[in-house]
């Protein structure tokens, strides 16, 4: 289901909703109305286009929409359920704007927007949104791309003038050495996420296998390295000036805002921005495959992969939501053919359907990944057998069928608990279909999809249809593929770049100071969650808050049966007994439970950390009764199946083989053994190693279960609509719960550290290097000098704007991002920098993180650093509270290590108080290069001859982290 919940995850409906009182959006409405929920008088140079009202308790996302004179759209939601504002502008250009041979320009692009405008300097964009406690970022597809910002609500004002300055007053603060730096992130972002990672340019190579030559598609939004390489600064000014004018944008503001004067501040600085050239919808090509399409690929990868690729139709076609249903009953869950016929009998560890839609193109999708024993030739076979399976049954089912919905509906719901996914939901629906109220579209096209429709699109598109079908198998392992190749990757056609053309600047007008920084107003009052505590017939204490937003229930319910419960010869023990609790029950099967839980669309789930073994509900409150049950059968009947062991250990065994062939998790691993020691059970990954897993038994199960998973010491916290009572008696469901718990075991001592250390694990051919540097540290305390530590860095390495981050970043360009953190709990703690970095720049990296570091130690923060952390730590409150998610986090920090809800009021007293000495005093005292050791994943034969001059003593490791 995961493909189309992301899709319409911010669609508020039930399956009785009523209609909801929609102006046609195409005709403007008059400059005066005296609906009190409407703005009476709207300035001159805007048009009020549409209007969405709530009636009664339906779940709908009200807005008005707005048209400045100069073509700009806006559409505002106004909730004050929380002291915060999300703005979004969204311009539709991706990269399917993109011309052959310029690929990788708009999302370049986004990056080169967060680098100052006319009156804005450079860097000062993430400065003053994180100086107001704010968070911010950007993101690129195919089709659009949109920045947004959520903080504070009296810093809107603050907002608007940076986003009008930026699309208005841009091109004149581009500079070359802007410029160069952006494209040296943006390679390391392709470094990072495509070329360095497993598995990481499958699309790639499948795009361009499907679609054909010059197509938008047939290219990822990152783009190609050559291309990058080749743009010029003249490029870049000619895509803004053709995509970025304000008729091709949508501005979405959402949260606690007085509507009069916000239009007022949008009329004042985005009124002056002239129009740009007309933007016209993308026009749709059909593409269709002659025949199947076998590629491949030799990869760093543990397991090899197949995957399948048919085109379709397009976003929001109509048979958009029929392939959604049958992609669901094809490969979503328990429930689904695919893992029926592939995973469940353990002939694969993964395999799954999707149905990926956007402007010009949706590719309905089949992936698998064999375990040991089978081969991609056989998956395949099974995969085509499992479609053939699908037209012998007779299609979908009526309870496929009232799945999908329950589960389409629950996702809508789940969308309105942050402002910031309601407004991005308002501004896609804008930009894909010109009118921001597309729930009731979304909400009939899913509910009216039958039987025969699934049937028709199944025939229609991808019953005896062409597909791209890709093998990637290990390296050295070229015979491994499910079919000798039929298409060869072509030589693009790369056309002369045009520098002829002139450039026609649109210049903005102002009747007032556009270099003059708005003020914020008045700081929003903050006020923490209420809460209330209870205590179950068995024990279990509870500790909850009430969210009316919403009509949704999460909850965790905390058993101390993690990972410090393990011992080291049987690592991995936790993980794999929670995963045996998702399994047959003594009562129903996990496809059963499965089944009814798509059904209620509610989600059970349990989790193994260091120290809890935490099973998770989410729930609409109405069904919150049945999915406890489920929740209270799986805990107290598992089933222990020995089939469903065999199968969960052998996944737990590939995912680990998989995780070593990703620098990242490994150098952190590494890292976490020689810092605590690798007789400390909770130094190693949660999933173990392979062969401590491969040596379990089901009797270490069940001699985990029997041990660990009884009521005491167990904790509840929930976050609902219900109240305290009404929620201690639907938690009844619990006072049955028996068995027995253990006491946290004593922890080994941790090992002693030789600072100046280099620990090194090779990483042949590796794109980029891994890099860790850090120390024991504290244990967390949330008022004491671990909170104090946590303010200091936060200049060295906590914000984006750190010094670390851009030194390694944003100066140098080594890396896509560089921080440094403390973390701790109540038995362990930590200090670690870290950054995954181009590998030609491994050396000169550790010695900018040792500069940052040590000059921090030596010198201290400047009077602006601790004006500017405590601006940003003090504000930021205001968008801490908002979620369910974010309440059980506060609920967590409280129950965990016994506060009480008033400890954030001592840490803003703390805030307010603290002083730049005390604060250099802590960097003096915890920042002691001499303390840290280095760790280092990378290829040995690049860097490790560089990486010697630094360290007095260098260690090499295996992948394990064990001496060589």
């Amino acid at each position: 289901m995961k493909k189309y919940l992301v899709k319409v995850a911010s669609i508020a409906a039930v399956l009785s909703l009523a209609g909801c009182n929609v102006n046609d959006p195409n005709t403007p409405i008059s400059q005066t109305d005296n609906n009190k929920s409407e703005l009476s008088v709207v300035p001159d140079g805007i048009k009020k286009i549409a209007v969405v009202e709530r009636k009664g308790n339906e779940l709908v996302i009200p807005f008005t929409k707005y048209q400045l004179d100069n073509g700009l759209t806006v559409v505002l939601h106004p909730d004050n359920s929380d002291p915060l504002v999300h703005v979004d502008i969204t311009y539709h250009v991706g990269s399917g704007r993109e011309e052959a041979g310029k690929s990788g320009f708009a999302h370049f692009f986004e990056h080169m927007m967060f680098q100052g405008s006319e009156n804005v300097a450079d860097e000062q964009h993430f400065g003053l949104i994180t100086e107001s406690g704010g968070t911010l970022n950007g993101s690129t597809n195919t089709d659009r791309t949109n920045y947004y910002e959520t903080v504070p609500s009296n810093q809107l004002e603050r907002m608007l003038w940076l986003e009008a300055d930026r699309m208005g007053f841009f091109l004149d603060a581009v500079t070359k050495e802007k410029f160069e730096n952006q494209r040296e992130t943006v390679k390391n972002e392709r470094g990072q996420n495509y070329d360095n990672r497993p598995y990481g340019l499958l699309r790639e190579r499948v795009n361009e296998a499907l679609f054909p030559e010059g197509h938008p598609y047939s290219w990822l939004t990152i783009g190609y390295i050559e291309d990058l390489n080749r743009a010029n600064l003249s490029d870049l000014k000619k895509f803004f000036l053709r995509w970025y004018g304000p008729n091709n944008a949508t501005l979405t503001i959402g949260g606690d805002m007085d509507e009069a004067q916000t239009l007022a501040w949008v009329k004042k600085y985005f009124g002056g921005i002239p129009r740009g050239p007309e933007v016209l919808p993308p026009e749709y090509t059909k593409v269709t495959l002659d025949e199947d399409r076998y590629i491949s690929m030799e990869d760093n990868v543990s397991l090899p992969l197949i995957y399948m690729s048919f085109p379709t139709v397009h976003l929001n076609h109509p048979d958009e939501a029929p392939l959604d249903v049958l992609m669901s009953i094809l490969g979503s869950g328990k429930t689904s053919l695919l893992y029926k016929n592939m995973v469940k009998n353990g002939k694969a560890v993964q395999a799954s359907a999707g149905h990926g839609c956007a402007e010009l193109s949706c590719q309905f999708t089949l992936l698998a990944l064999p375990a040991p024993g089978n081969s991609l030739t056989e998956l395949e076979a099974i995969l085509r057998a499992s479609l053939e399976e699908f037209e012998m049954r007779g299609g979908a089912t009526k309870d496929d069928i009232e799945r999908v919905k329950a589960s389409i509906v629950s996702g809508m719901v789940y969308g309105l608990e942050s402002v910031s996914g309601k407004v991005a939901q308002l501004a896609a629906y804008q930009t894909y279909r010109s009118n921001p109220d597309g729930i009731n579209d979304d909400i009939t096209r899913y509910e009216n999809v039958t039987k025969a429709d699934v049937m028709r699109v199944f025939k229609t598109y991808i019953k005896n249809k062409h597909a791209v079908v890709m093998s990637i198998v290990p390296k050295g392992q070229p015979k491994a593929i499910a079919h000798e190749d039929t298409w060869q990757r072509y030589e693009r056609n790369i056309p002369e770049n045009d520098d002829n053309q002139d450039l026609v600047l649109r210049v903005g007008q102002s009747d007032f100071d556009r270099s003059v920084i708005p003020s914020p107003g008045k700081n929003p009052s903050i006020k923490v969650p209420d809460i209330y505590r209870n205590t179950l017939k068995n024990g279990v204490k509870v500790l909850g808050a009430v969210n009316a937003e919403v009509p949704t229930t999460t909850i965790q319910l905390r058993i101390q049966a993690g990972q410090t419960r393990e011992a080291v010869d049987k690592l991995g023990l936790a993980a794999l007994t929670a995963a045996m609790l998702e399994e047959n029950t003594l009562k129903s099967s996990a496809e059963d439970i499965s089944n009814k839980l798509q059904k209620l669309g509610s989600a059970v789930s349990f989790g193994a950390g260091d120290k809890f073994t935490t099973l998770s509900i989410r729930t609409l409150s109405k069904n919150l009764n049945e999915t406890l049950a489920i929740a209270v059968e799986r805990l107290t009947l598992p089933k222990f199946d020995e089939g469903d062991f065999k199968r969960l250990q052998k996944q737990q065994i590939e995912g680990l083989k998989n995780a070593k062939k990703n620098a990242g998790p490994v150098a952190t691993e590494a890292f976490s053994k020689l810092i605590f020691g690798s007789n400390n059970s909770f130094a190693y990954s949660n999933n173990g190693t392979v062969e401590s897993v491969a040596k379990l038994t089901l009797a270490d199960v069940k001699a985990f279960y029997k041990a660990h998973f009884g009521p005491a010491n167990a904790e509840i916290i929930v976050v609902s609509d219900i109240d305290n009572q009404g929620m201690v008696k639907h938690l009844g469901a619990l006072n049955t719960w028996q068995g027995k718990s253990s006491k946290m075991p004593v922890i080994k001592p941790f090992p002693e550290l030789v600072g100046g250390t280099l620990y090194f694990i090779d990483k042949p051919n590796a794109a980029q290097s891994e890099i860790r540097i850090g120390k024991r540290a504290m244990h967390y305390d949330a008022t004491g000098e671990y909170y104090r530590a946590d303010l200091m860095n936060y200049n060295l390495g906590g914000a984006f704007n750190s010094r670390i981050n851009l030194n390694l970043r944003e100066d140098k360009g080594y890396t896509y991002g560089a921080r440094s953190f403390f973390n701790g709990n109540d038995f362990k703690g930590q200090y670690r920098a870290q950054a995954g970095v181009r590998a030609d720049t491994t050396a000169d990296s550790i010695v900018q993180f040792r500069n940052e570091i040590s000059a921090f130690q030596k010198d201290g923060l400047t009077d602006v650093e601790v004006q500017f952390m405590k601006s940003a730590i003090g504000q930021r409150d205001a968008r801490a509270y908002e979620t369910p998610s974010q309440k059980l986090n506060f609920l967590s920090e409280i129950m965990t290590y016994g506060l009480d809800k008033n400890f954030v009021d001592e840490q803003n007293q703390i805030l307010a108080n603290i002083g730049k000495a005390e604060l250099n005093s802590l960097a003096a005292k915890h920042l002691n290069l001499n303390e840290m050791i280095t760790v280092v994943v990378g290829d040995k034969a690049k860097v490790l001859e560089s990486l010697t001059p630094l360290f007095d003593k260098i260690v090499e490791l295996d992948a394990e982290g064990k001496p060589l």
